[in-house]
């Protein structure tokens, strides 16, 4: 039985078959590309496409100071309104072909744009975090108020005052409805006075900060 003849070609005398490894790097050197580079530039197109789906969780005014092509903004608006994984699938390969057309510029400030938003979202964290320690502080201990004057000298002292003297009141039921928590193991009930108290000891770190950074500022200036 006669054996199907091996497609090929012949480059200088020597016959090439295709599908060998000759015959795929001859390809590529025809094409002007190496399969190092073609592995370079697959991943950059999915380090684009991954770019443009975070791009999805940008905050709006971050997004809007990008000024990126009406069309990536508009498919970037239709992926967030589809909800079935294949039409998202393919919304977003069409949202990573339009990524791959901007200038290096703009992609740096979009990834810019999202390590802004991260980092903020861990600031405003660690902002929630101190103020509910400067709050228990404030309640639970005696000298937590002069420490607190001290560093922030604008607070209404009467206010301040009086919320924590309210908020430990509150802490501290009497009567019947003392014993009923006791029994059943109920954490002491938090008020009013325990709100207001996170929010005086909050827009206080939030202007002491603004004030700081102003003045930091003008000393650039």
């Amino acid at each position: 039985m006669s054996r199907k003849p091996t497609k090929g070609y012949f480059v200088r005398g020597q016959f090439v078959a295709e599908g060998s490894e000759l015959d795929i790097q001859l390809k590529a050197e025809l094409k002007g590309t190496s399969e190092s580079s073609r592995t370079d530039l697959k991943r950059e197109s999915d380090a684009l496409q991954n770019l443009g789906r975070d791009l999805l969780t940008l905050r709006a005014d971050l997004l809007e100071r990008l000024q990126l092509p009406e069309k990536l903004l508009e498919a970037l608006a239709e992926a967030r309104r589809i909800t079935n994984f294949e039409g998202k699938r393919r919304q977003m390969q069409y949202v990573g072909k339009l990524m791959r057309k901007l200038d290096e510029a703009t992609v740096q400030a979009a990834q810019a744009a999202l390590q802004e938003q991260h980092s903020g979202s861990a600031s405003e964290k660690l902002a929630l975090h101190q103020a509910e320690q400067w709050r228990e502080r404030l309640i639970a201990e005696d000298g937590a108020l002069a420490e607190w004057l001290e560093q922030f000298p604008r607070t209404d002292t009467q206010q301040i005052r009086a919320l924590i003297r309210q908020a430990r009141k509150d802490a501290q039921p009497e009567g019947k409805v003392a014993n009923v928590q006791l029994s059943q193991g109920l954490a002491p009930r938090k008020g009013r006075a325990y709100r207001e108290l996170f929010q005086l000891v909050r827009e206080q770190m939030d202007d002491a900060g603004t004030e700081a950074h102003d003045e930091g500022t003008q000393t650039d200036a």
